[in-house]
């Protein structure tokens, strides 16, 4: 992509009323537009990461057995009448109050498997969505960590025991492990011990982590690495006994429940004359790249992990057109995602622009550069450049990877 083709520019100064860190980078670097509050368009850049990370959940889903589908987003009132979550406040009312805008989806799905799985044989199921969901959020000053419309994903699973849900449930926790890991979250995201409210007796589990940004709280253990929630806080650690506990700010970026037979109660859900036993998992897809935004960031602009950058290069051409136009397409050919910057703008302005943007790798063609048969490369966050001949470029950018 070239960037006088790009449809969103950058701006040099923060937005006005806005307070949080992601929303005022990511507004900056082009990748979303406020339209109001708790509500963001994803310009081509930022619906790019977007992708990025929808790409990186769905492999992991579709690794443990998850069947992707897509539910409606407007929902009739006596859905939600049978559980008795019609009057919850999170939800839209429109139409007189005839329907609602889902902000979860256990009212929809519960039904829709009941048409399809009639038998032990169709057990176990496990289905999942990537959707917009709407919630009547009274708190959307956060950017996207907290907006009224929001991409979501969540995956439900369904058992004919409570034993085969234990063993789901332990693939769900290392299958999200394993999604905060590739999208470069490893280091900064706990397991965390949460209660189970009105679904279970037990604990249900929380991916949180740490920033600053955080609203919650939780504690993690010294020793095994468990974290708790606030509302659960105990003296010792269920997992290991320790008792010695680092407090951290931290932002939920999944969680997982079990949800027992609480909605094959309410739609009479029966195999057998038992009630099927279901599992709900979470995780904000939107969410997650504000709390991305809000972890790897510099006073110059984000520092993407390069799994869920919009692009891997950032190319910069200075005076040198037409050998930076071939190096862009061999790039390309290369099978590199490449952000070429073939602006007329001075060179501060695009090396701006490049950290702002947060992508990976930035390469530098100039006159200065060419007169030894090079370029130079500089990864994102880092200080050192390195002066690297053209025709080893692919080379040296496989060994960066």
């Amino acid at each position: 992509m070239k960037a006088t083709r790009l449809f969103s520019k950058t701006q040099k100064e923060d937005p006005k009323g806005e307070i949080s860190l992601n929303a005022k980078l990511l507004i900056r670097a082009g990748f979303i537009d406020k339209l109001g509050a708790g509500i963001y368009t994803y310009l081509p850049l930022g619906f790019k990461a977007i992708q990025k990370i929808q790409n990186i959940v769905r492999e992991e889903m579709n690794k443990i057995g998850g069947e992707e589908l897509l539910m409606p987003g407007l929902h009739p009132k006596n859905n939600w009448e049978k559980t008795g979550r019609w009057q919850v406040k999170e939800m839209y009312k429109i139409d007189g109050d005839n329907y609602g805008l889902g902000w979860t989806h256990e009212e929809i799905i519960t039904p829709l498997a009941q048409k399809f799985l009639n038998s032990e044989k169709d057990f176990p199921k496990y289905i999942y969505q990537i959707q917009t969901k709407y919630r009547n959020e009274p708190r959307a000053k956060s950017g996207i960590l907290r907006g009224r419309e929001f991409i979501m994903k969540d995956l439900y699973s369904f058992h004919l025991t409570n034993e085969d849900l234990d063993d789901y449930y332990e693939k769900v926790k290392k299958a999200y492990l394993k999604i905060y890991e590739r999208c470069g979250l490893k280091d900064y995201t706990y397991l965390t011990l949460a209660g189970g409210g009105a679904f279970t007796k037990g604990y249900s589990h929380e991916f949180q982590t740490i920033t600053n940004a955080g609203e919650d709280i939780i504690f993690i253990c010294k020793k095994c690495g468990l974290a708790l929630n606030k509302e659960v806080e105990q003296d010792k650690c269920p997992n290991c006994g320790n008792s010695v506990f680092e407090e951290k700010k931290s932002i939920e970026v999944g969680n997982i429940f079990k949800l027992g037979t609480k909605y094959a109660e309410a739609f009479n859900f029966k195999i057998n004359d038992e009630h099927v036993v279901m599992g709900c998992y979470g995780l904000g897809i939107s969410r997650l790249l504000g709390t991305i935004v809000e972890v790897f960031n510099d006073g110059k602009g984000i520092v993407f992990p390069k799994e869920v950058a919009p692009y891997d290069i950032y190319l910069i051409n200075i005076k040198a057109e037409k050998e930076t136009d071939m190096v862009y397409k061999a790039l390309e050919y290369k099978g590199y995602e490449v952000l070429f910057d073939d602006r007329d703008k001075t060179p501060g302005e695009k090396f701006s622009d490049a950290d702002l943007m947060g992508i990976p790798i930035r390469i530098v063609i100039s006159e200065k550069t060419l007169k030894q048969d090079s370029v130079e490369i500089k990864k994102r966050g880092k200080n050192e450049v390195e002066l690297v001949k053209i025709k080893e470029i692919a080379k040296f950018l496989e060994e960066l990877h």
